[in-house]
């Protein structure tokens, strides 16, 4: 059948994207979208939108009733799931064909297959494909650490936890599968050897239902960080042609073995020094649209929700696969802080820009970043004849782009991008482990704050312009990277100055300053107290500050904006705690967050308990230090 009208069963930027595609096919647009969306750029967009009401997952994007009811009410005749939420949930794929619906996706009985971790093993197993065999939790010794512990459902580094000791391995079974039974509704863990130093790489599957079945190149996503990716590439680079032929020949028969129709990923782990048969291990296969996909459409020149749109309609494949060419990386612009433990950010996104490549995103200049959904804002996609090119292409864009609102990963990025190590491609899945110290450093423009001052002056002067006799001295305070700079200006007949610095240019968004003979451009947006000068942030300070609210040493406050989920088993008022030792989980943004015990002591209050909804520095508990 010819579709004509689709329903995205997702949010934020891959139903942006499904309908970027969809529209260029003349095919009409349908969202879905929670309460907390109904402005949303993906309710925005379609071309209609059904309200799910609610807020929480489980009460909206999870209920695949409500959607199916949705897709019919809007006369859909088809559904894309995007990925996450219910994108490899093979009763939900049964529910829309039941309904009389194209489910744009694989079989169920596929879905099925691949849905359980330790089922997939299995099959692999049987296939041919090489893996890591799972371990008997009640059986692992020192022998066999370090060991990982998954959720056998989902993914997206829910449920996961590297143990290294042998006596955090009970505690760590219990956590993630707590966290996997909260997230997906299947608390099912298994245990397997963790491999040091691998790398992730994966391969991109499209098959139709007519036996073709193409493996679109390799991708290597070695950059995590609580194992979710950060920056990924295509091809993988400097791997052997024997190690890459090993890759696209297992994912081919992963992929026939299950009956697969349509596009999905599957992932292994490589290591990095040799091309033996058992240095190459089976992951997982998802069965859907990765995040990372447009690294591939760019080097193939293809774009993927259009084959899956073909394959769902029952539409064949070519014999062979487009020829690649060039390489291509992206980077996930995500709003938290790195240097915080990968603290989740919410606030306003004021302006996004990064041109010179391509940006997929799920919000517009205004929206409001909330705690309800996963954190990424947008991926940014470079595409060049080489790698160096495409790395270089990436980081200058991310580097001179506008990203005004809360605070990013941006900085991170792009240090990650120009690190040596990336460059030369001797990155694994420890990267972060091993740098993040050193890439989180803050390294603010030291002119920024003088930047901000002079063009904070003009906007202020009344008529536009600067005053025609000399005054005395002005002052400005600003917070950058956690540390206060005041800087001093005057007035003077011929505009403004400062000392060591010749102003050339003072307006209220643009100022030019010579520094040793250089000159430099400083653009400047300011959004209430917070102001950009090009890629540094810094908060306007008052003149008279308010008094710092009053808490007692060793109070415990709430570091985002967040639901308490979990609290340390027999945590009550007057129990004994040890420094670093987790009391409470945070979940925001899609992560749980663990907050310690500041010193060892009594816990002398308790503020709140499961279920509690709480801003930024709500005071949650407060430990007397021994």
């Amino acid at each position: 059948m010819t579709i004509s009208s689709l329903l995205v069963a997702n949010r934020g930027e891959i139903a942006c994207r499904v309908f970027r595609t969809c529209q260029e096919l003349g095919i009409r647009t349908v969202a879905v979208y929670a309460d907390a969306d109904a402005n949303a750029l993906h309710a925005r967009v379609a071309d209609s939108a059904v309200r799910l009401p609610g807020t929480a997952p489980a009460d909206t994007y999870l209920r695949g009733d409500l959607i199916v009811q949705a897709a019919v009410a809007a006369g859909a005749d088809a559904v894309h799931p995007g990925y996450g939420f219910l994108s490899e949930n093979a009763d939900f794929a049964r529910a829309v064909l039941d309904a009389g619906l194209v489910w744009v996706g694989p079989p169920p009985e596929a879905i099925e297959s691949m849905a359980s971790k330790t089922r997939a093993k299995e099959l692999m197993a049987a296939a041919g494909v090489p893996l890591l065999a799972p371990l008997d939790p009640d059986a692992v010794t020192e022998k066999d650490l370090p060991v990982l512990v998954k959720a056998s459902a989902g993914g997206g580094g829910r449920g996961m936890r590297v143990v290294r000791e042998l006596a955090d391995l009970t505690g760590e079974l219990r956590a993630a599968s707590a966290e996997a039974e909260s997230a997906f509704g299947d608390g099912t863990v298994f245990v397997e050897p963790y491999v040091e130093h691998a790398r992730h790489v994966e391969v991109q599957i499209v098959a139709d239902g007519h036996g073709t079945v193409w493996a679109l190149g390799t991708r290597d996503c070695s950059l995590q960080r609580r194992h979710q990716k950060v920056i990924e590439e295509a091809p993988a680079p400097g791997l052997g042609p024997q190690v890459e032929q090993r890759l696209l020949s297992a994912a081919t028969a992963a992929a026939r073995t299950i009956a697969y129709t349509g596009a999905g990923t599957v992932e292994f782990l490589v290591s990095q020094d040799g091309d033996s048969e058992d240095r190459v291990h089976f992951l997982e296969m998802n069965t859907r649209l990765q995040v990372e996909h447009p690294v591939t459409e760019a080097v193939f020149g293809t774009d993927l929700v259009a084959l899956q749109l073909r394959v769902a309609e029952g539409g064949t494949l070519d014999g062979d696969p487009p020829t690649p060419s060039g390489h291509a990386v992206e980077a996930r612009l995500y709003a938290e802080d790195p240097a915080q433990d990968w603290a989740p950010q919410t606030g306003t996104l004021h302006r996004l820009s990064v041109p010179g490549v391509r940006l997929d995103t799920g919000y517009g200049d205004g929206d409001t970043i909330g705690v309800h959904y996963d954190a990424m804002l947008a991926k940014a996609v470079a595409h060049a004849p080489t790698r160096a090119e495409a790395i270089r292409r990436l980081a200058g864009a991310l580097e001179r782009g506008a990203v005004h609102g809360p605070v990013t990963n941006r900085d991170l990025l792009v240090r990650s991008l120009r690190h040596e190590e990336f460059r030369a491609a001797r990155m694994n899945t420890a990267f972060y482990a091993h740098h993040l110290a050193d890439l989180t450093k803050a390294a603010p423009d030291p002119h920024a704050p003088l930047a901000a001052a002079l063009a904070d002056a003009h906007g202020r002067s009344r008529f536009g312009g600067w005053r025609n006799l000399p005054s005395q001295p002005q002052s400005r305070r600003y917070l950058v990277a956690g540390e206060e700079h005041e800087v001093h200006y005057r007035h003077t007949r011929q505009g403004p100055a400062a000392d060591g610095v010749h102003v050339l240019q003072a307006g209220a968004d643009l100022v030019v300053l010579e520094i040793e003979g250089v000159r430099r451009k400083f653009a400047v947006a300011r959004y209430g107290a917070r102001v950009h000068v090009n890629d540094t942030t810094l908060t306007a300070l008052p003149r008279f500050p308010a008094p710092e609210p009053d808490h007692a040493p060793g109070s415990l406050l709430a570091p985002m904006p967040g639901t308490v989920v979990r609290l340390a088993e027999g945590l009550a008022e007057g129990t004994q705690v040890q420094s670093g030792q987790p009391l409470i989980w945070l979940e925001a943004m899609k992560m749980e967050h663990k907050i310690t015990a500041p010193a060892s002591g009594t816990l002398t209050a308790l503020h709140t308990a499961p279920g509690q909804q709480v801003e930024v520095g709500t005071l949650l508990a407060v430990v007397e230090p021994t």
